[in-house]
């Protein structure tokens, strides 16, 4: 397993491309590999199921194989979400040989170990892990700025708003930034891996200037480029696990992978305001380059690339080199000669526009990106309360955030049990007796979590106060993580499952929008709190909150409806 997921990831896919296979290869470049006959340039005929006609890998097989067919995919960053064609058995083996055709690559067997679907449980739970640090180093970029504030407002002379469009301009730019490049990881040449690791390439060279800058200005341009380039991570690392798991599984992953996502913003202010409080506001920022320098040189070395068409171009072009069949490809090299980079940028663009405007995305859309946009406005709102109400210092006033990690563990779990002892027994049932549910159902969860987005807001605004300990508003805030966790998990699947066709689309779109939302909100926080008091600016929010739960509950009561009269939703 060691040796496999170092041979894939990107170093060693150097090391094999320099030493023409010689070091890490591939199984066909083995002494060893038996070509199935049918890859031969002389020999076009339809394999039989004989299993001397394919090479079998060494590892994970089973009792009995033939030569089948199987191409599977299953990933929110494909328009397509899912195609699975396996054929077995002599009836199929028949109707293989109708439709064969010899110049096709494809996987060797069903249980072909190259496909990220047949990885050992431990080799995917490692990738898994690596795609979810990598989220957590993008998004600690974002409120890790937060303690740099008051060293930037002294050093260059400028106001507080001014000074928050460094965290303004990041989470736009890492909204905005799938939008450009995450089509190209549909690109079968490039995959994920390449668009992961130039980007983050990129995302360290951009952040040397933040804290060498002679301006303010020049901390904002690169503030924005760190932003936009640390976004593929952010847009596609659902799809990464997507790759490797099963439909089946997928929430599961979806919500391990989702901690990476809240445990960004939590932690960047806590480790970053002690640095920024004992060694300077510069200090966060080099902290910022030490993680994600080493998070580059780890995943450098222990990523493997894991989206299908990507896998099976490198194997066509490994059998080409060593058959001389020029005329064998991938089905995704295939499909990319009928689409130029235009039109794809051109999709990826537009798209996520025009179904922006359906009810159902925009709805969700306005309801995620409020969710976010209140979790954002309270890095504003926890400086007037534990700094100026509690007097906690520049270090000590990230701590608060640690109630929002704590509850997002905790709500991780809870998303568990109720996948595993209601939601997935209740679906085998419904599937059973021939009445599946429909995707609605998957958004009871989060109405009943926006329960907790009103209460912590009433419970975090009207405790913030000298007369009551400082413990009473942070459990309050903590609440707010459920609401979160629970409604990113039940909405983005929701919108995946309604527009299945178009699934990555309303995904850039919610992505865009709660991004723009998330800030926004920041650049006049202290001023909103300040106006309206603790109280009456929780208040509003909360009022608003309950506003959208009946909105929130007709949707999912008469969602279908609205599904029904889309030309773009699934029905």
């Amino acid at each position: 397993m060691v040796a496999d997921i170092f041979r894939d990831a990107t170093v060693g896919q150097f090391i094999n491309y320099f030493s023409n296979g010689k070091i890490l290869p591939h199984p066909e470049e083995r002494p060893d590999f038996i070509i199935p006959a049918h890859f031969l340039p002389e020999c076009e005929t339809p394999p039989t199921v004989d299993e001397s006609d394919v090479q079998k890998p060494k590892s994970e097989r089973s009792t009995k194989e033939v030569a089948a067919t199987v191409t599977e995919t299953t990933s929110f960053s494909r328009e397509n979400t899912l195609d699975e064609d396996i054929e077995m058995g002599t009836t199929d083996a028949a109707k293989k040989a109708t439709d064969y055709d010899p110049h096709l690559v494809t996987w060797y067997s069903v249980d072909d170990s190259d496909n990220p679907k047949n990885w050992s449980s431990k080799k995917r739970a490692f990738v898994g892990f690596c795609v979810t640090w990598m989220t957590f180093t993008s998004y600690v970029g974002s409120a890790i700025y937060i303690a740099t504030i008051p060293g930037i407002m002294e050093q260059f002379h400028v106001g507080l708003t001014y000074a928050e469009l460094g965290l303004t301009l990041y989470v736009f730019a890492y909204g905005l930034g799938p939008m450009f490049l995450s089509p190209l990881q549909e690109l079968p040449k490039l995959g994920r891996n390449t668009v992961y690791m130039c980007s983050m390439a990129l995302y360290i060279i951009f952040q040397i200037p933040t804290f060498v800058a002679p301006n303010f200005q020049t901390i904002l341009a690169f503030r924005f480029f760190t932003g936009f380039f640390c976004s593929p991570a952010l847009a596609t690392g659902g799809a990464s696990m997507g790759d490797m798991y099963p439909v089946s599984e997928l929430a599961m992953l979806l919500a391990l992978w989702a901690e990476g996502v809240n445990a960004g913003p939590i932690v960047g202010p806590i480790i970053g305001g002690f640095a920024a409080q004992v060694k300077g506001w510069k200090w966060p920022f080099y902290e910022l380059i030490w993680l994600s320098s080493f998070s580059f040189v780890f995943l450098m070395l222990c990523l493997p690339e894991t989206y299908e068409p990507t896998i099976l171009h490198r194997r066509a072009k490994r059998l080409r080199k060593l058959t001389g069949n020029q005329q064998l490809t991938s089905q995704g090299e295939r499909d990319a000669k009928e689409q130029h980079l235009g039109l794809i940028f051109k999709d990826a663009l537009l798209k996520p526009i025009i179904l922006a405007t359906e009810p159902v995305v925009l709805f969700c859309n306005i309801f995620i990106g409020l969710v976010y946009a209140i979790f954002y406005l309270w890095y504003e709102a926890f400086p007037l309360v534990f700094t100026d109400i509690y007097h906690f210092n520049l270090g000590e006033s990230g701590m608060p955030f640690l109630g929002f990690l704590v509850n997002s563990i905790l709500g991780f779990f809870i998303y568990i049990a109720y996948l595993k002892y209601h939601f997935q027994p209740r679906m085998m049932k419904a599937i059973a007796t021939g009445k599946p549910s429909s995707p609605e159902t998957l958004l009871e969860l989060g109405l009943i979590a926006s329960i907790t987005i009103p209460l912590s807001l009433f419970w975090f605004g009207f405790t913030s106060r000298a007369s009551i300990h400082w413990i009473v508003p942070i459990i309050g805030a903590s609440f707010y993580l459920f609401g979160i966790f629970f409604n990113f998990q039940s909405v983005l699947i929701y919108i995946s499952s309604a527009y299945p066709a178009y699934a990555a689309s309303v995904l850039a779109s919610n992505a865009l929008f709660r991004s723009t939302a998330a800030s926004v909100f920041p650049l006049f926080g202290r001023f909103f709190f300040q106006n309206l008091g603790l109280e009456g600016g929780s208040g509003l929010l909360a009022g608003i909150s309950i506003v959208l739960m009946p909105v929130y509950y007709a949707l999912m009561r008469w969602g279908h409806i609205l599904r029904r009269r889309s030309k773009y939703a699934s029905s």
